[in-house]
């Protein structure tokens, strides 16, 4: 028989229950206010001791209330912070696997794909997937198995909230940690996501695929396309990442086509520098400049991806030697439609010229010794310049890498 302590305990848990079941959603609105209040950070045993031990009878309320109004919006931000304190509560596993038992998973990821829903109730959403993906293997099989990584990845291409954004790079990057069966996946998710519109989408993804990289061993085929396109960003940041990541790429099989493909972009195609006749005085110029200036920035960025590589690793400095990267270089420098990418060409010639006497002979020559003397003259106002802007990008990396963490 229960005592009377326990019968009075009983009684509060059906009042309780049966408000919640009666309430229309201003009451229900004030009852999740008061449950977050009050709950927030306690263990499941103690959980369990305010509920009477039946805390799951309001946990799968909780449940079947989301799943009816998840799509409408009702108090959705409250519904997901409160199934929230049950997840991510000591010993919470029990109530893990009753919110998965009704379909968590996929309303959860269903919530990103809503257009009207709002951003802090989409954010919420991820931060329950985070708490499911880090409670072991199986549960991020769970996520990747209901197609999670396509609806993830879609989601910080279109988000407009930045912290949003770092909280998706956190999910990503615990779907590609101990998880072998759906490494991949996740890995060509990332690729899947360099040519989206978002700088800040591009830049995370870079980061995470770094590390994806490093934990799978292999590349895919496509990622030395989508690697030279994104060099075509104007975001400093990103072409950091970008760079970055180039460098651990040339450690892999792709690296001659990697190579073979930087140095290709140091010479735009004619089809693409056709339309980049420079007429100062018209204003429709100025347009039709600016829309094709991709193809300069991307010129400028592979100029500057050659410098650190060959800067790093001399074994690569003599492959890029052999694909003539030093007559592309000096073809770069010409640009004089883009300043940029003539200093930062004339950076990475500078250094060959230093390393390989041979090149110095070359360039000497190909420049004739008056342009060449001005060239070496200028070298060392050349790295001010060039090493100002490194520091730029660094400085913003290093405060995008902390907000990450």
């Amino acid at each position: 028989m229960t005592s009377i302590k326990e019968q009075a305990a009983i009684s509060r848990l059906l009042s309780f229950l049966q408000d919640w079941d009666n309430a229309g959603k201003v009451t229900r609105s004030h009852i999740l206010n008061n449950f977050i209040e009050t709950n927030q950070g306690k263990t499941a045993p103690e959980l369990e001791q305010e509920f009477s031990q039946g805390a799951s009878l309001f946990l799968v309320r909780l449940t079947t209330w989301l799943r009816l109004t998840y799509m409408t919006g009702s108090c959705l931000i409250k519904l997901l912070k409160s199934i929230g304190i049950f997840l991510s509560s000591v010993s919470s596993n029990r109530y893990l696997i009753e919110f998965l038992e009704v379909g968590g998973v996929l309303t959860l990821l269903e919530i990103l794909g809503l257009e009207r829903t709002k951003e802090e109730d989409k954010k919420e959403s991820i931060k329950l997937l985070q708490l499911i993906a880090n409670s072991g293997r199986k549960y991020k099989e769970l996520i990747c198995e209901s197609y999670g990584v396509r609806s993830i990845a879609e989601f910080l291409a279109k988000s407009k909230s930045e912290e949003t954004q770092e909280e998706v790079q956190v999910l990503l990057d615990s779907l590609v940690h101990g998880n072998p069966k759906y490494q991949n996946q996740v890995y060509k998710g990332l690729i899947a996501l360099l040519p989206c519109a978002s700088p800040k989408a591009q830049q995370l993804s870079l980061q995470t695929l770094k590390t994806a990289q490093s934990i799978i061993g292999v590349t895919h085929p496509s990622i030395v396309d989508c690697m030279l396109k994104v060099l075509r960003t104007m975001h400093l940041e990103v072409q950091y990442e970008a760079i970055q990541l180039i460098k651990d790429l040339v450690n892999y099989d792709v690296r001659p086509a990697l190579l073979k493909g930087l140095v290709a972009l140091l010479i735009p195609s004619v089809k693409e520098t056709t339309k980049l006749q420079p007429k100062i005085l018209n204003d429709s110029s100025v347009l039709e400049i600016t829309a094709h200036l991709p193809v300069f920035l991307q010129q400028a960025a592979a100029a500057k991806a050659i410098g650190v590589l060959a800067h790093s690793n001399i074994s690569v400095a003599e492959e890029l030697l052999h694909l003539r990267v030093v007559h592309s270089l000096m073809t770069a420098m010409g640009n004089t439609d883009h300043s940029n990418s003539q200093r930062l060409a004339s950076l990475t010639l500078e250094y060959y010229v230093q390393m390989f006497p041979v090149v110095e002979e070359h360039v000497r020559r190909s420049m004739g010794e008056e342009l060449y003397k001005l060239f070496i003259s200028n070298a060392e106002d050349l790295y001010l310049k060039i090493d100002s802007i490194q520091a730029d990008i660094l400085a913003a990396n290093n405060v995008n890498v902390t907000k990450a963490t």
